[in-house]
């Protein structure tokens, strides 16, 4: 039996970039990923998704300096589970001060405006694996 595909949770914290983020999950899914597009907004309810839904990686979208508080709450939340092996990254209104600490968590990457599909779907390809 050959290996499933990729499964990718996308989620966005704050409102607005839906179109941006539908954009994506489409995109991703023509790439060969699975996609799970949620609005949720919660990081735990993120999280409990993630497990339920046995993804192998998050996407998240930020809008606001504060939203970078609740990507930690992410990260943690996926350690404290023991669900580490998901990867995440972040991407969106990340500038200055909120870029430097979204790269300092230790997230697997960091996507800051302007990034291109392109980019975006070539990181996915080389970085995100089926882990089941």
């Amino acid at each position: 039996m050959g290996e499933r595909t990729a499964r990718i949770l996308l989620a966005k914290l704050g409102h607005g970039h839906k179109e941006a983020l539908l954009n994506l999950a489409k995109r991703l899914g023509d790439a060969g990923f699975e996609i799970i597009y949620t609005e949720l907004q919660d990081p735990e309810a993120i999280v409990g998704t993630a497990i339920q839904e046995s993804v192998d990686h998050i996407g998240i979208t930020i809008l606001e300096d504060g939203d970078m508080g609740r990507v930690k709450e992410i990260k943690d939340l996926l350690n404290k589970q023991g669900e580490s092996h998901i990867t995440l990254a972040v991407g969106g209104l990340l500038e200055g001060d909120n870029l430097l600490r979204a790269q300092k968590m230790g997230l697997d990457a960091c996507f800051p405006k302007g990034t291109s599909y392109e980019e975006l779907i070539e990181w996915a390809k080389n970085n995100i694996r089926s882990k089941a």
